[in-house]
């Protein structure tokens, strides 16, 4: 028999008539139970805000919030998305609430949720961020900082550790590990090379020895006996999830337009080599290769970003990743930090203009890169969903997301280098940034401690050890 609905739950969905809500209500189950648009914008605010923790951590918080408390979806539902959202491009976690919310309430609520689950952590890195430019030569924010880098190194280290645990499970992943570590230490090979190469390979391989290329989701959490969802296992498909050609152009011409009426501005402002439009380009390109997370995309970004364009330096990246990794959102949220610091160190507005050209070059790296994940549920999700477990179509992204552990390696031997050696190896050793780096580690790796508490402890030890002379 099925349990009766919570009096809270009842109180919001049931008497809920407005007219908006009831536009923008997709489905209504057995029982007349509907999620009010209202409320659904509610709780993606909210998660905005406590997103910490990467993909893993917002992905539990969404499935204890609405498959356990909420009832909103399914188990299976829920999973159906995830395993969607972990085959395409870009922040997984963005796109599952993206995914979730137009699923309950159409294209609507996809581009609420989405947008919400970001919002909270573009405002908050742009206020740091400023706090980094203006004040970061003050010693306490110094050092704390150099006691972030190290931290970070060790994070980037444990990611390498974590994602190629559950991915790389024979012989054949292992070796693309290594050969995109190879490609990328010692020949210098431009990311986009190595997921093209790693996707070939994964093609071919799938073909041939597809039990090695199978791939699945790595974060479900654990059944548990739900009462019925509101979008249950049974539940028939909203009308709007079937895939309709006119439906897919029309919001293809409408990504392409969102796309190139920005882009033409930018390039009318001063040419396509001006910042800005160098930034949305960039951005593009980087939201289309972050299969495996956002550390998979971290090399590219630094590669572009540090020694292509110049928009800021080694260190300023390793400190942006501590900035990320201690805010809420998903962790490619990086991007905002890395266009506000371009903006004003090429102070594209003018001297006198530093922090409008932060927030410009922060908001034109966030709208490119998190746009394509936009479509990709819009676009994609009536089309692909149908295509979850064909290993002709997994197989490509297994190989893509082995060769990501060893660029991932790669990126962390990177940060060590200029954490302990910030002069090159011919200056000093940095013994205190060696034993807190250590200490991260063993942090990680044995007690499991969570990154925003590791990241503030080191900062700690950081202003305490260069509080002395």
């Amino acid at each position: 028999m099925v349990s009766k609905p919570n009096n809270l739950y009842d109180s919001e969905v049931l008497h809920s008539d407005s007219a908006a809500v009831r536009h923008l209500t997709s489905h209504k189950d057995e029982e007349g139970r509907t999620v009010p648009f209202l409320t659904a914008c509610r709780f993606w605010l909210k998660l905005g805000f406590i997103s910490f923790g990467g993909p893993t951590g917002q992905i539990s918080v969404m499935h204890d919030e609405l498959v356990e408390k909420k009832h909103w979806v399914s188990e299976r539902r829920f999973l159906h998305a995830l395993n969607y959202c972990m085959l395409l491009p870009g922040p997984e976690g963005q796109q599952l609430a993206t995914y979730i919310g137009w699923l309950l309430h159409r294209t609507g609520g996809g581009l609420v949720a989405g947008t919400l689950f970001v919002l909270p952590s573009l405002l908050i890195l742009l206020a740091l961020s400023w706090v980094y430019m203006r004040f970061g030569d003050v010693p306490a924010v110094a050092g704390s900082f150099a006691g972030i880098k190290p931290a970070v190194t060790a994070i980037v280290v444990f990611a390498a550790y974590r994602i190629g645990s559950r991915v790389l499970k024979n012989g054949w992943l292992w070796s693309i590990a290594a050969m995109a570590f190879i490609a990328i230490f010692l020949f210098r090979v431009p990311f986009p090379a190595i997921v093209g190469g790693a996707a070939f390979i994964g093609y071919a391989g799938g073909r041939l020895f597809p039990e090695n290329f199978r791939s699945g989701a790595t974060h479900q959490p654990e059944a548990k006996e739900l009462r019925r969802a509101v979008i249950d296992d049974d539940t028939p498909a909203p009308a709007h999830t079937a895939f309709h050609w006119p439906r897919f152009s029309f919001y293809l011409l409408i990504g392409l337009a969102l796309w190139l009426v920005p882009l033409s501005i930018l390039g009318s402002l001063g040419g396509s080599q001006t910042t800005l439009s160098q930034m949305a380009w960039f951005f593009t390109k980087a939201a289309l290769l972050t299969f495996g997370g956002a550390y998979a995309v971290l090399p590219y970004v630094y590669q572009g970003a540090v020694e292509h364009y110049g928009w800021l330096v080694p260190s300023q990246m390793i400190d942006g990743l501590a900035l990320g990794e201690t805010t809420p959102g998903p962790l490619i949220m990086i991007v905002t930090f890395v266009g506000f610091v371009g903006g004003w160190t090429k102070a594209i507005f003018g001297s006198d203009s530093l922090l409008l050209a932060g927030i410009a070059g922060g908001v034109v790296a966030t709208y490119f890169t998190f746009l394509p994940s936009f479509l990709f549920i819009l676009l994609g999700g009536p089309l692909v969903e149908a295509t979850h477990g064909n290993v002709t179509f997994t197989a490509p992204l297994t190989g893509i997301t082995a060769a990501v552990v060893g660029v991932i390696l790669n990126l962390a031997l990177f940060f060590a280098y200029h954490v302990l050696w910030p002069n090159g190896f011919g200056g000093s050793f940095e013994w205190s940034s060696a034993i807190v780096g250590v200490g991260a580690l063993v942090a990680l790796f044995k007690f499991r401690v969570p990154i925003v508490w590791l990241v503030a402890s080191c900062a700690a030890m950081g202003l305490a050890v260069h509080s002395f002379p």
